[in-house]
C-alpha cells in the first residue's frame, strides 16, 4: 500500500509540460518601421536574342446555353439569392484544326426560404441553401491572331540494300540471285514534340431566368411536407427550370520562340 501511495505522490509532483507555461511575445507597436531601399540596374541581354514566351493564339467569347431542372429537398416559399461561379475543367485546342473543346460546370449556391409555421396573416420560414453543379460541354472554332506552331512526325521510310548471292543446285554456275538483303531491317522514323496550347479565363457573365414548375397559389407546405396555414397569395414549390446563357471570355496561348530586338535607348 505504501508503494502505491508513493507512486501517486511522485506522479502529482511531476512538472507540467513546458508548453503549458508558454507565454507568447507581445509586440509593443503594431506599426512596421520604415526602412530604406535603393534601385539597382537589372542584368539585361542587350543584343538581339530569341526568347520562349507565351504567345496569344486567339482571344474569344464563347456562349454556352444551359437548361437544367433543379429539385429542392424541401418546399420552397421563395428564392432569396443565387450565387454563381464558373469552373472550367478542360480547355483544349485540337491541332492542327482550330476547334476548341471546353468542359466545365457552373457552381450555383441557392439561398431560399422554407416555411416552418404559418397563419392566415404570416409565414415564419427558415433560410436554407442548396449548392449544385450544372455541367456543360462545348466545341467552337476560334479565329487565330497568331498561328500555332505545329509539326507532324516524319513519315516512316524503309530502305534495303542490294545483295548478290549464289544459287543452289539446278542453276548455272555463272548465275546469281540478285535481291534485297532480307537479313536486316533499315528504317528512317522520328518524333516531333509540340508545345501544348492552353487557356486562361478572362471573365464570365451569366444571364438566367428561373421558373417554378409546381407552385400553386394558396398551397403552402412546411419543411416536413405538411400543409400549413398561410396568406392566400403564398405558395411553395420543389422544382425550378432554369434557362441560362453563360458567356466565357478566354485566351488561347502557346509557348513559342520569339525574336526580340533591343530598345534603341539601351
Amino acid at each position: 500500500m505504501s508503494g502505491k501511495k508513493g507512486n501517486q505522490k511522485n506522479s502529482k509532483a511531476q512538472p507540467a509540460p513546458p508548453y503549458f507555461n508558454y507565454k507568447p511575445m507581445k509586440e509593443k507597436n503594431a506599426i512596421s518601421p520604415k526602412v530604406s531601399n535603393h534601385p539597382t540596374e537589372p542584368d539585361l541581354t542587350i543584343a538581339p536574342t530569341a526568347v520562349k514566351v507565351p504567345v496569344v493564339l486567339a482571344e474569344t467569347v464563347v456562349q454556352v446555353d444551359l437548361n437544367p431542372t433543379i429539385k429542392f429537398p424541401e418546399p420552397v416559399l421563395e428564392i432569396k439569392a443565387i450565387n454563381k461561379n464558373l469552373k472550367v475543367t478542360q480547355c483544349r485546342l485540337l491541332l492542327p484544326t482550330n476547334k476548341l473543346f471546353i468542359t466545365g460546370f457552373v457552381r450555383k449556391n441557392i439561398q431560399y426560404a422554407t416555411p416552418r409555421y404559418g397563419t392566415k396573416d404570416a409565414v415564419i420560414s427558415n433560410i436554407r441553401s442548396l449548392t449544385v453543379d450544372v455541367p456543360f460541354k462545348a466545341v467552337t472554332e476560334v479565329d487565330y491572331i497568331n498561328k500555332p506552331k505545329f509539326a507532324f512526325s516524319p513519315q516512316s521510310q524503309k530502305s534495303s540494300y542490294f545483295m548478290k548471292s549464289k544459287l543452289g543446285d539446278g542453276f548455272a554456275s555463272k548465275d546469281h540471285l540478285l535481291s534485297a538483303d532480307l537479313s536486316q531491317f533499315d528504317q528512317f522514323s522520328g518524333e516531333e514534340f509540340n508545345e501544348l496550347p492552353y487557356c486562361e479565363l478572362i471573365s464570365s457573365h451569366f444571364f438566367e431566368y428561373d421558373e417554378a414548375l409546381d407552385r400553386k397559389m394558396g398551397k403552402v407546405y412546411d419543411e416536413k411536407g405538411k400543409s400549413i396555414d398561410a396568406p392566400f397569395e403564398e405558395g411553395t414549390f420543389t422544382e425550378i427550370e432554369e434557362k441560362m446563357v453563360v458567356e466565357i471570355k478566354l485566351k488561347v496561348l502557346q509557348k513559342q520562340q520569339v525574336k526580340v530586338k533591343p530598345d534603341k535607348h539601351c
